[in-house]
Order: structure tokens, then C-alpha cells, then sequence
């Protein structure tokens, strides 16, 4: 990667593919809370992926700027310690299911002012399997009955986040 001028923006863009993973999505909220998801689920869950990846690198963004730094590291991104027990949760349970290495090809790297470390690029797959346990989890919060998430589950666990993360 090239050097930024101090004054040069950067913009880290990687390539976005939704078509893998499919499996693995499946099997993954399958294990973890025992739901079945479709391909309308999972396209909710890659948005729902999507945007709170973007919000934590903007914050983080923000954090890094206001400590003077030309790039993001690790220490800027905002994890909560709920945050943190999720992602190695789903690191534990990913195990036998291989989602990550599919995280890895499919979170997109929103386009920020400032790089980013190679230590945050790397850990991006781990924070959205955080992320999907946590939200696989709150629809049995929402609904301890459910086995297949419908509409409004999605919509009530997108506002919790919205107003956690």
C-alpha cells in the first residue's frame, strides 16, 4: 500500500461479494440459536453487517484524528466489552463452521479519510462474527419462540443496535 501525504485523503476500498458464504451463514445461525435463515435473512444480515462495520471504522476514525494519528489502530476502534465476549464467542463457536474466512472476502472496508492499520483489516472478520453472534442472539431475546426470523425481528434488532453501537 502507498504511503498517504499528509494531506491525501485514503480511501480503503476492498472488492464487496455477497456470493459465498451462504452455507456457512446458515449453519452458523443454526448452531448458535438454532434459526433458519433465507436468502432475504441474509441479505439483512450482510446490510445489518455492513453498517455497523461502517459506523465502527467512522468512530474510529474520529478517535484517531483526535489524537493526532494519520491512521486507525486497533486501540481507536470502539469494542465494547459485550462487543468483545461476542466476538470470541463466535471465534469458539466458528470453529467447526468456517464463516470467518467468508468475513473476510465479504465485509467491506468503507471509504474513511484516514488507512488503516493492517491489524484492523485483520481483525475486521473477527468484529463482524461479533457482531452476528450478537444479533443472532437478540432475536432470541426478542423472541424465544422463534426459529425463523421475520421482518419486524430484523427491524426491532436493528434499532437496539442503532442505539448500542
Amino acid at each position: 500500500m502507498q504511503t498517504p501525504g499528509p494531506l491525501q485523503p485514503v480511501h480503503n476500498i476492498k472488492p464487496y461479494k455477497h456470493v459465498q458464504g451462504t452455507h456457512q451463514i446458515e449453519h452458523f445461525f443454526r448452531a448458535a440459536a438454532g434459526l433458519d435463515v433465507d436468502k432475504e435473512d441474509i441479505k439483512r444480515y450482510y446490510d445489518f453487517v455492513d453498517q455497523k462495520v461502517a459506523d465502527m471504522l467512522l468512530m474510529a476514525q474520529r478517535t484517531a484524528k483526535a489524537n493526532d494519528r494519520i491512521r486507525v489502530e486497533p486501540r481507536d476502534l470502539p469494542i465494547t466489552k459485550g462487543l468483545q465476549e461476542s466476538i470470541h464467542a463466535f471465534e469458539a463457536l466458528d470453529l467447526d463452521i468456517g464463516l470467518e474466512p467468508i468475513l473476510s472476502r465479504a465485509v467491506p472496508e468503507p471509504e474513511i479519510d484516514l488507512a488503516y492499520s493492517d491489524e484492523v483489516e485483520a481483525h475486521l472478520p473477527a468484529i463482524a462474527g461479533g457482531l452476528t453472534l450478537a444479533v443472532v442472539r437478540a432475536f432470541k431475546i426478542l423472541d424465544p419462540q422463534t426459529k425463523h426470523p421475520a421482518t419486524e425481528h430484523w427491524e426491532r434488532a436493528f434499532q437496539i443496535f442503532h442505539l448500542l453501537l
